[in-house]
Order: structure tokens, then sequence, then C-alpha cells
């Protein structure tokens, strides 16, 4: 780990905010003074850990620093008669014992009566996402996104909604939404997380899988994302260029991720439900299952993208098994399948397809689908390689 004050600062605040926010939060109900009292302590550690060094438990001394925030706001005479200090529920855990509440803080977030604003809070607040990235990848405007993460979070303070797991009844229908940020949070930084979060990311996903053992969606997004990261190493080559997923070296792939996808999937399909995470882990697992040299079987994904269109239908979906029928029915019946899709005219991974399925077929519209697929394109290593593809075609 590196020593210096601001990189172990960066590290804690990737790492440790949602773990943090929910403890500190967690008998107040009160999100933004949370927030605010954790500014604080990172805002001091930034200032004290040059000067006197970085704490053998960092997570501990911001979570010493943040609660005197929130003991000084108490005891000011302005609260003192709205709210009651307990110095005995604030006390500060011994280093290395701070348990972690980051699942009663999602399921807080998931709570029927913020059901408008559940996602995004829990982003916002487990994840530390910022209300511009979140509206960015929702397509509401920042101010919107803004409004509506704090009217939630004074609907939690103002209702006192309790940071507990329910009961085995409830737990299901409650992890929804939780399940859908994860995997919200996960696709937003795809195909580039940062080291720190994407371990986060990861790590979230076996927690929410490990409190809920019994409901099979949580072990199939725990399964995706075990999988899905399994390959992203092979997803460009040794000089830094991209590797589409048939051609990737499967030696490359995280063989401890895979295990650990395989271990989710075979738990979820212990539980004899079927869900869309459990589709699309299953999917991942099948790419997952070839050799080196060896395609993946063709009819097996085709199988198993048509079961998940017939239970999630989405246009990321439907473009993936039409590059599927085309594998086992040939250009031309890939691009009528294409062409039969509604909704896909900005969508990046469909003009890639186009163009892809064009080239094979020495179709001189390739250039101008490249062209598209290229302007839609955010990924520097994807572009270079549409791009690569676009000069052969055109030679």
């Amino acid at each position: 780990m590196d020593t210096d004050p601001e990189v172990r600062a960066e590290h804690a605040a990737r790492t440790s905010y949602g773990r943090l926010l929910a403890l500190l939060a967690a008998r107040t109900h009160d999100l933004a003074a949370a927030e605010d009292a954790l500014a604080d302590a990172f805002e001091r550690a930034l200032t004290r850990w040059p000067v006197d060094g970085v704490p053998d438990d960092p997570d501990a001394w911001l979570l010493t620093v943040a609660r005197n925030r929130q003991r000084d706001r108490w005891k000011s005479a302005a609260e003192r008669t709205a709210v009651p200090f307990d110095e005995a529920a604030h006390d500060v855990p011994a280093p290395g014992e701070i348990s972690d509440r980051r699942l009663e803080l999602l399921l807080v977030c998931a709570h029927p009566d913020l059901a408008d604003a559940s996602v995004p809070l829990m982003l916002n607040t487990v994840l530390g996402f910022t209300a511009a990235q979140i509206g960015a990848a929702l397509l509401v405007p920042t101010a919107t996104m803004a409004a509506r993460l704090t009217r939630a979070k004074k609907r939690i303070a103002k209702d006192r909604i309790p940071f507990e797991v329910p009961g085995a009844a409830d737990l299901s229908g409650r992890l929804g939404p939780v399940l859908e940020a994860v995997y919200g949070s996960y696709s937003i930084e795809w195909p580039t997380p940062p080291r720190e979060r994407h371990a986060l990311l990861l790590g979230l996903a076996g927690t929410v899988a490990e409190a809920a053992p019994s409901v099979a969606e949580a072990h199939g997004l725990a399964a995706l994302l075990y999988l899905s990261s399994a390959r992203l190493r092979a997803r460009v080559d040794e000089d830094g260029r991209y590797v589409p997923l048939p051609l990737q070296d499967p030696r490359r792939w995280d063989r401890d991720l895979i295990a650990a996808g395989h271990r989710h999937l075979r738990a979820a399909h212990a539980l004899g439900t079927v869900g869309r995470f459990q589709l699309e882990a299953a999917i991942g697992a099948v790419h997952c299952a070839r050799g080196a040299g060896e395609p993946p079987d063709w009819a097996h994904l085709r199988r198993l993208y048509d079961a998940l269109l017939g239970l999630a239908p989405t246009r990321g979906a439907a473009v993936a098994r039409v590059a599927v029928i085309a594998e086992t029915d040939g250009a031309r019946a890939g691009l009528a399948a294409l062409d039969a899709l509604d909704g896909v005219e900005r969508l990046q991974p469909a003009w890639a397809l186009r163009a892809s399925l064009l080239g094979r077929l020495g179709d001189p519209d390739a250039g101008a689908a490249y062209a598209k697929a290229i302007s839609l394109t955010i990924d520097p290593a994807e572009r270079a390689y549409l791009q690569r593809r676009a000069r052969e075609i055109g030679r």
C-alpha cells in the first residue's frame, strides 16, 4: 500500500466511503449530516496525515473524526432540544472492529417510500457516485438528480427509516433495487473501473449474496460480475489494443474469479428460480468454458439469449443475440435480424455489429457503418480497434 497521505486518503474514499457513511447514519438516520461529517474527516485527513503520518487504521481514524463532528453538532445549542445525544450509542469501536452496515444502508435506500430515487440514492451513498455521474448514466439533468437525492435523504431522516435487514419474507422484494444499483454502478465504469472501486463492487456483490443466500438473483448478480471481471485483463493485448471477446486468449482470464462465478451460479441454480442476472451469468460462463483457439458454443448461447429476451428484453441483449445468429446462420441472416430491431439507431454495439457483418459480406456500406460506430464509441481501445478495421475495409 502506498504511504503517500493523499494517495491513502483517496484509497479510503474509494473503498470505505459507503461503509463509513452507513455507520455514521445508522443511528441518526440523517444521511446529509453524516455526509458532511465524513467530508470534514477526509478534509482533516488531507491536512493532518502529511504532518502526523498516516494512521495504522485509516478507517477508524476517519470514523473517529467524523463522529466527533457529529457529537459537536448534536451538543450545540441549536440541536440540543431537537436531537437527543446518546454518548454510549456513538462510541467509536476499537481499531479493526468496524462493522459493515452497507447492506442495511442499501436496504434503507430500497425502502418502498423511496421507490423513485432508490437506485440513484444507492449509487450516491454507498458507492460514492456524484449526482452528475448518476444523472449522466440515467439520462437525467444533474440539477434534477441532485434535487431528487436531497429529497430522498430528507425523507429518510424525517421518517427515521430503520437501518436493518428485514426478514426472509420481505428481503427478496427489497433486494431488487439493490441488485440493480450494484449492476448499474458496474456498468457505469465498464470496461475500465478503477482497481479499488472494481474490488469494492465485487466485494459488495458478494456481501449481498452472503446476506441473502436464499435469493437466487443475488447469487446470479455475483456470478455475472465475477465472470465478466475475469475477462477484463484479456480485453486488451500487451500493447493495449482491444481484443473482441471471441478472439481473447482464455489463458489470460482470471481462473479464481471464474471459479467464484461458477460457485454463485450453482447456488442460484439450486434455488430453483431463474432470473435475468442468472441468465446473463450463464452466458458469461459459456464464453469462459472455451479453450484457446476454440469458438464458444454458439447454439447454447442462442438458447440462453432466447430465454433472456423472453424474461427481460433489452436492446443490448437483442443486439448480442443478433451477433450469435450471425455465427449460427451466417452474416446475411444476422443483418436481417439486426434490421428487424427497433430503437437501436443510437446504440454503439448495433453499429459495430452492422459494420462487421457488412465487412464480412464485402458490402461497400461497411465504411459508413464503421464511421457511425466510431462516432458512438467512448472507450479509446475499442475506438482504435474500429478505426483499424475501417482502414482495412477501405483497402
